[in-house]
Protein backbone atom coordinates (compact mmCIF):
# COMPACT_ATOMS: atom_id res chain seq x y z
CA UNK A 1 0.00 0.00 0.00
CA UNK A 2 1.34 3.30 -0.87
CA UNK A 3 1.12 5.13 2.34
CA UNK A 4 3.18 7.44 4.41
CA UNK A 5 2.94 7.49 8.42
CA UNK A 6 2.14 11.23 9.95
CA UNK A 7 1.19 12.35 13.06
CA UNK A 8 -1.42 15.08 12.95
CA UNK A 9 -3.16 17.48 15.56
CA UNK A 10 -6.60 17.32 15.78
CA UNK A 11 -7.68 20.66 13.54
CA UNK A 12 -6.39 18.53 10.76
CA UNK A 13 -8.91 15.99 10.27
CA UNK A 14 -12.01 15.29 11.86
CA UNK A 15 -12.31 12.41 14.88
CA UNK A 16 -8.42 12.16 14.64
CA UNK A 17 -6.76 13.43 17.51
CA UNK A 18 -2.70 13.24 17.99
CA UNK A 19 -2.78 9.87 16.23
CA UNK A 20 -0.02 8.46 14.14
CA UNK A 21 -1.95 7.97 10.85
CA UNK A 22 -1.65 6.69 6.98
CA UNK A 23 -1.41 9.07 4.29
CA UNK A 24 -0.42 8.28 0.22
CA UNK A 25 3.10 8.89 -0.37
CA UNK A 26 4.23 11.86 -2.30
CA UNK A 27 6.89 13.70 -3.56
CA UNK A 28 6.93 17.84 -3.47
CA UNK A 29 6.89 19.55 -6.95
CA UNK A 30 8.68 22.61 -8.18
CA UNK A 31 5.93 24.88 -7.11
CA UNK A 32 4.48 23.92 -3.73
CA UNK A 33 2.17 21.25 -4.44
CA UNK A 34 2.29 17.40 -4.36
CA UNK A 35 2.70 14.57 -6.37
CA UNK A 36 1.08 11.30 -6.17
CA UNK A 37 1.97 8.27 -7.86
CA UNK A 38 -0.20 5.19 -7.51
CA UNK A 39 1.38 1.84 -8.66
CA UNK A 40 -0.17 -1.02 -6.33
CA UNK A 41 -3.79 -2.39 -6.21
CA UNK A 42 -5.59 -0.72 -3.61
CA UNK A 43 -9.50 -1.03 -2.38
CA UNK A 44 -11.72 2.38 -3.18
CA UNK A 45 -12.87 2.89 -0.21
CA UNK A 46 -9.56 2.58 1.54
CA UNK A 47 -8.38 4.93 -1.10
CA UNK A 48 -11.32 7.12 -0.86
CA UNK A 49 -10.08 7.38 3.27
CA UNK A 50 -6.56 7.95 2.50
CA UNK A 51 -6.76 10.78 0.06
CA UNK A 52 -9.06 12.20 2.28
CA UNK A 53 -6.82 12.32 5.11
CA UNK A 54 -3.91 13.16 2.51
CA UNK A 55 -5.61 16.46 1.37
CA UNK A 56 -6.15 17.68 4.90
CA UNK A 57 -2.51 16.90 5.86
CA UNK A 58 -1.20 18.62 2.76
CA UNK A 59 -3.63 21.88 3.61
CA UNK A 60 -1.74 22.03 6.85
CA UNK A 61 1.12 21.98 5.35
CA UNK A 62 0.70 24.62 2.75
CA UNK A 63 0.55 22.62 -0.06
CA UNK A 64 -0.95 24.10 -3.20
CA UNK A 65 -1.74 21.84 -6.26
CA UNK A 66 -2.16 17.98 -6.17
CA UNK A 67 -1.10 15.82 -8.65
CA UNK A 68 -2.73 12.28 -8.91
CA UNK A 69 -1.37 9.98 -11.05
CA UNK A 70 -3.30 6.22 -11.87
CA UNK A 71 -2.02 3.67 -14.45
CA UNK A 72 -4.69 2.11 -16.32
CA UNK A 73 -4.77 -0.93 -13.53
CA UNK A 74 -6.00 1.15 -10.88
CA UNK A 75 -9.09 2.67 -12.51
CA UNK A 76 -11.28 1.92 -9.74
CA UNK A 77 -10.12 4.54 -8.05
CA UNK A 78 -11.10 7.33 -10.14
CA UNK A 79 -14.46 7.83 -8.69
CA UNK A 80 -13.38 8.50 -5.44
CA UNK A 81 -11.16 11.01 -6.29
CA UNK A 82 -13.64 12.68 -8.79
CA UNK A 83 -16.10 12.87 -5.62
CA UNK A 84 -13.16 15.01 -3.47
CA UNK A 85 -12.71 16.89 -5.98
CA UNK A 86 -10.37 16.38 -8.83
CA UNK A 87 -10.88 17.02 -12.19
CA UNK A 88 -9.29 15.58 -15.31
CA UNK A 89 -5.93 16.90 -16.64
CA UNK A 90 -4.96 14.29 -19.13
CA UNK A 91 -4.63 10.97 -20.41
CA UNK A 92 -2.32 9.22 -22.12
CA UNK A 93 -2.67 5.49 -23.19
CA UNK A 94 -1.57 3.80 -19.73
CA UNK A 95 -2.28 6.45 -17.26
CA UNK A 96 -4.99 9.07 -16.88
CA UNK A 97 -3.68 12.13 -14.56
CA UNK A 98 -5.95 13.99 -12.33
CA UNK A 99 -5.59 17.42 -10.60
CA UNK A 100 -6.75 18.99 -7.34
CA UNK A 101 -6.31 22.84 -6.30
CA UNK A 102 -6.21 23.33 -2.25
CA UNK A 103 -6.49 26.88 -1.88
CA UNK A 104 -9.48 28.75 -2.03
CA UNK A 105 -8.30 31.01 -4.64
CA UNK A 106 -8.24 30.40 -8.96
CA UNK A 107 -6.24 27.52 -9.38
CA UNK A 108 -2.53 28.17 -11.33
CA UNK A 109 -2.32 24.74 -12.65
CA UNK A 110 -0.89 24.78 -15.94
CA UNK A 111 -3.25 23.73 -18.52
CA UNK A 112 -2.75 20.59 -20.54
CA UNK A 113 -0.95 20.43 -23.87
CA UNK A 114 -2.51 23.02 -26.25
CA UNK A 115 -1.47 22.14 -29.55
CA UNK A 116 -0.42 19.52 -31.88
CA UNK A 117 2.38 19.36 -34.19
CA UNK A 118 3.01 19.00 -37.93
CA UNK A 119 4.81 18.88 -41.05
CA UNK A 120 5.01 19.73 -44.47
CA UNK A 121 8.04 18.69 -46.67
CA UNK A 122 8.59 20.97 -49.43
CA UNK A 123 11.15 18.55 -52.07
CA UNK A 124 12.88 19.39 -55.50
CA UNK A 125 15.06 17.34 -57.70
CA UNK A 126 17.24 19.46 -60.25
CA UNK A 127 14.55 19.36 -62.84
CA UNK A 128 12.49 21.76 -60.36
CA UNK A 129 10.46 19.22 -60.20
CA UNK A 130 8.84 18.90 -56.22
CA UNK A 131 7.63 15.41 -54.29
CA UNK A 132 3.64 15.63 -54.19
CA UNK A 133 1.78 13.13 -53.10
CA UNK A 134 -2.06 11.65 -53.02
CA UNK A 135 -4.32 10.92 -49.79
CA UNK A 136 -6.07 7.60 -49.39
CA UNK A 137 -7.43 9.01 -46.01
CA UNK A 138 -8.13 12.31 -44.82
CA UNK A 139 -10.30 14.93 -45.89
CA UNK A 140 -8.63 15.41 -49.52
CA UNK A 141 -9.27 11.63 -50.26
CA UNK A 142 -10.25 11.20 -53.75
CA UNK A 143 -10.07 14.93 -54.64
CA UNK A 144 -7.27 14.70 -56.88
CA UNK A 145 -4.80 17.28 -54.61
CA UNK A 146 -1.45 17.12 -55.30
CA UNK A 147 0.06 18.10 -52.49
CA UNK A 148 3.38 18.12 -50.38
CA UNK A 149 4.37 15.13 -47.92
CA UNK A 150 2.91 15.73 -44.81
CA UNK A 151 2.82 14.08 -40.87
CA UNK A 152 2.60 14.80 -37.44
CA UNK A 153 5.40 14.85 -34.58
CA UNK A 154 6.06 11.88 -32.15
CA UNK A 155 6.12 12.56 -28.92
CA UNK A 156 10.42 13.69 -28.22
CA UNK A 157 11.07 13.92 -31.54
CA UNK A 158 12.43 16.66 -33.23
CA UNK A 159 10.43 18.44 -36.18
CA UNK A 160 13.47 18.19 -38.60
CA UNK A 161 13.73 14.62 -37.77
CA UNK A 162 9.63 14.26 -37.77
CA UNK A 163 10.12 15.69 -41.80
CA UNK A 164 12.57 13.54 -42.81
CA UNK A 165 10.68 10.20 -41.23
CA UNK A 166 7.28 11.26 -42.73
CA UNK A 167 8.82 11.54 -46.24
CA UNK A 168 10.36 8.56 -45.92
CA UNK A 169 7.39 6.83 -45.13
CA UNK A 170 5.26 8.27 -47.66
CA UNK A 171 7.24 7.94 -50.33
CA UNK A 172 10.29 6.19 -49.93
CA UNK A 173 12.93 9.19 -50.40
CA UNK A 174 15.59 9.85 -48.04
CA UNK A 175 16.33 13.55 -47.70
CA UNK A 176 18.18 16.17 -45.56
CA UNK A 177 17.30 19.39 -43.76
CA UNK A 178 17.64 22.44 -45.44
CA UNK A 179 15.55 25.13 -43.52
CA UNK A 180 12.48 26.33 -42.23
CA UNK A 181 10.92 28.01 -44.97
CA UNK A 182 7.56 28.76 -42.63
CA UNK A 183 5.26 27.94 -39.43
CA UNK A 184 1.58 28.07 -39.31
CA UNK A 185 -0.90 27.95 -36.55
CA UNK A 186 -4.59 26.88 -36.52
CA UNK A 187 -7.31 26.64 -33.99
CA UNK A 188 -9.96 24.01 -33.04
CA UNK A 189 -8.03 20.66 -35.26
CA UNK A 190 -7.58 17.68 -33.37
CA UNK A 191 -10.24 17.19 -30.60
CA UNK A 192 -10.35 21.08 -29.92
CA UNK A 193 -6.69 21.92 -30.16
CA UNK A 194 -4.73 24.05 -32.04
CA UNK A 195 -2.00 23.11 -34.21
CA UNK A 196 1.35 24.09 -35.50
CA UNK A 197 2.19 23.41 -38.87
CA UNK A 198 6.22 23.49 -40.26
CA UNK A 199 7.01 24.01 -43.96
CA UNK A 200 10.60 22.44 -44.43
CA UNK A 201 12.89 22.60 -47.23
CA UNK A 202 14.22 19.16 -47.36
CA UNK A 203 17.18 18.26 -50.37
CA UNK A 204 16.55 14.81 -51.84
CA UNK A 205 18.99 12.16 -51.54
CA UNK A 206 17.30 9.59 -53.46
CA UNK A 207 14.87 9.69 -56.06
CA UNK A 208 13.10 6.69 -56.63
CA UNK A 209 9.48 6.89 -55.38
CA UNK A 210 8.44 3.65 -53.28
CA UNK A 211 5.28 4.76 -51.82
CA UNK A 212 3.79 3.61 -48.85
CA UNK A 213 0.42 1.97 -49.93
CA UNK A 214 -2.02 2.14 -46.74
CA UNK A 215 -1.82 6.29 -46.64
CA UNK A 216 -0.73 7.14 -50.20
CA UNK A 217 -2.85 6.81 -53.20
CA UNK A 218 0.09 8.54 -55.21
CA UNK A 219 3.13 9.62 -55.43
CA UNK A 220 5.31 11.72 -57.87
CA UNK A 221 7.79 14.37 -59.00
CA UNK A 222 5.63 17.03 -60.39
CA UNK A 223 7.01 20.22 -62.06
CA UNK A 224 6.82 23.34 -59.18
CA UNK A 225 4.56 25.34 -62.12
CA UNK A 226 1.99 22.35 -62.30
CA UNK A 227 1.51 21.84 -58.56
CA UNK A 228 1.10 25.60 -58.00
CA UNK A 229 -1.85 25.92 -60.58
CA UNK A 230 -3.94 23.55 -59.21
CA UNK A 231 -7.77 24.89 -58.33
CA UNK A 232 -7.30 24.55 -54.53
CA UNK A 233 -4.02 25.87 -54.52
CA UNK A 234 -5.32 29.22 -56.04
CA UNK A 235 -8.41 29.00 -53.85
CA UNK A 236 -6.98 28.21 -50.55
CA UNK A 237 -5.38 31.10 -49.05
CA UNK A 238 -3.00 29.36 -46.65
CA UNK A 239 -2.03 26.85 -49.52
CA UNK A 240 -1.45 29.45 -51.63
CA UNK A 241 0.78 31.56 -49.56
CA UNK A 242 2.97 28.14 -49.46
CA UNK A 243 3.49 27.93 -52.97
CA UNK A 244 4.23 31.20 -53.22
CA UNK A 245 7.26 31.24 -50.92
CA UNK A 246 8.15 27.55 -52.23
CA UNK A 247 8.47 30.09 -55.10
CA UNK A 248 10.60 32.30 -53.96
CA UNK A 249 13.12 29.64 -52.52
CA UNK A 250 13.47 28.57 -55.86
CA UNK A 251 14.09 32.01 -56.90
CA UNK A 252 16.59 32.77 -54.50
CA UNK A 253 14.33 35.93 -52.88
CA UNK A 254 13.83 34.49 -49.82
CA UNK A 255 15.66 32.94 -47.38
CA UNK A 256 13.94 30.92 -44.36
CA UNK A 257 15.79 29.18 -40.87
CA UNK A 258 18.91 27.29 -39.99
CA UNK A 259 18.45 24.86 -37.28
CA UNK A 260 20.98 25.29 -34.13
CA UNK A 261 20.88 22.28 -32.13
CA UNK A 262 21.54 22.72 -28.36
CA UNK A 263 21.85 21.42 -24.94
CA UNK A 264 19.94 22.98 -22.19
CA UNK A 265 22.36 22.73 -18.94
CA UNK A 266 19.45 24.66 -16.76
CA UNK A 267 16.21 21.49 -17.99
CA UNK A 268 18.32 18.83 -16.88
CA UNK A 269 19.82 18.94 -20.11
CA UNK A 270 17.30 18.13 -22.36
CA UNK A 271 17.92 18.56 -26.11
CA UNK A 272 16.65 21.51 -28.24
CA UNK A 273 16.91 22.97 -31.56
CA UNK A 274 16.81 26.91 -32.15
CA UNK A 275 15.58 27.93 -35.67
CA UNK A 276 16.27 31.24 -36.72
CA UNK A 277 17.77 33.49 -40.02
CA UNK A 278 21.34 32.91 -40.29
CA UNK A 279 21.06 34.81 -43.52
CA UNK A 280 25.30 34.92 -45.05
CA UNK A 281 26.35 32.87 -41.35
CA UNK A 282 26.14 36.58 -39.16
CA UNK A 283 25.26 35.50 -36.58
CA UNK A 284 26.94 31.42 -36.20
CA UNK A 285 29.23 30.12 -39.35
CA UNK A 286 27.48 28.05 -41.93
CA UNK A 287 29.38 25.39 -41.60
CA UNK A 288 27.42 24.59 -38.02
Amino acid sequence: MAVTHIKLSSSSVEEISNQQIDILNAVDDAFGGVIVEMKEPMNSNVFDTLLRVSISCWREQGKKGIWLKLPIELANLVEAAVKQGFWYHHAEPTYLMLAYWIPETAHTLPANASHTVGIGAFIMNKKREILVVQENNGRFKGSGLWKLPTGTVDVGEDIVEAAIREVKEETGIKVEFMELLAVRQSHNVSFGKSNLFFVFMLRPLSFDIQKQDSEIAAAKWMPFEEYAAQSYMQKNEHFNYIAKICAAKIDNDYTGFCALPATAVSSRRRKSCLYFNNHGGVVVPNTI
